[in-house]
């Protein structure tokens, strides 16, 4: 497997080191940073594939990091936000950062994100390279494969009955589309809609394994009075 390097700009070295040794016992390669002047110097001169970076930082700030970042890479950068840092890490997202990580955080959570985000990445190189997989779908940290039947949720395997799995993966090939229950039965069941009810049902289990707060649903949504669709990222 190739072994991915990881930037972690973060200014408080107790938490920095931290990140290291889950990351260094995960086999990823780890490039430290105490501000964002050294995060950018270290991706002048290192091959990077992922970047860890704190918000609030001496000489440089996450924010202004993640800016200049973008003016030359591509690769994925989750932010690390304080709960008090809630603008902040809005601003980060709409400069180009890809996800965000609130402390206090478990080091689990942390490394699923970074494992997803390197599988986005890794499938974003391919189809740049011409190597696509038609069979996969991605929308934010939702991944599917139609041809392993696999699914995951922020890098986190989801177990879907069959029927879950062809919901599932009717509304993530269209993102943003809205799906009626007619619609789904037939093309789900490929026969006249009569008992759509149990779409809702089917919706709402789906949602309970995909969704991290099932009341407040970020991919799955229902569109009331029309359908359901999986929201764009």
């Amino acid at each position: 497997m190739e072994q991915y390097h990881i930037l972690v700009a973060e200014d408080d070295k107790e938490i920095r080191d931290g990140i290291g040794i889950y990351l260094r016992n995960q086999g990823y390669q780890v490039f430290p940073a105490e501000n964002g002047r050294q995060g950018l110097e270290l991706l002048e001169r290192e091959a990077i594939h992922l970047a860890i970076v704190d918000i609030m930082m001496p000489v440089m700030d996450g924010i202004t990091m993640t800016m200049k970042l973008r003016e030359k890479y591509d690769l994925p950068v989750i932010l690390l936000s304080a709960k008090s840092e809630e603008i902040d890490k809005v601003t980060g997202l709409n400069v180009g950062a890809d996800d965000y990580v609130t402390k206090p955080f478990a080091p689990m959570e942390l490394l699923a994100r970074v494992n997803a985000q390197l599988r986005r990445y890794a499938r974003y190189l391919k189809r740049s390279q011409g190597e696509g997989n038609s069979h996969q779908y991605a929308v934010g940290g939702l991944e599917l494969n139609d041809e392993t039947k696999e699914v995951f949720s922020d890098g986190r395997p989801v177990r879907l009955t069959p029927l879950e799995f062809k919901i599932l993966a009717l509304l993530i090939q269209s993102p943003g589309r809205v799906f009626s229950a007619d619609e789904i039965y037939e093309r789900v069941w490929n026969e006249k809609a009569i008992a759509t009810e149990t779409i809702m049902v089917h919706v709402r289990n789906i949602r309970e394994k995909i969704e991290v707060n099932p009341k407040e649903p970020k991919y799955l949504k229902v569109v009331w009075g029309v359908g359901y669709k999986i929201e764009k990222q």
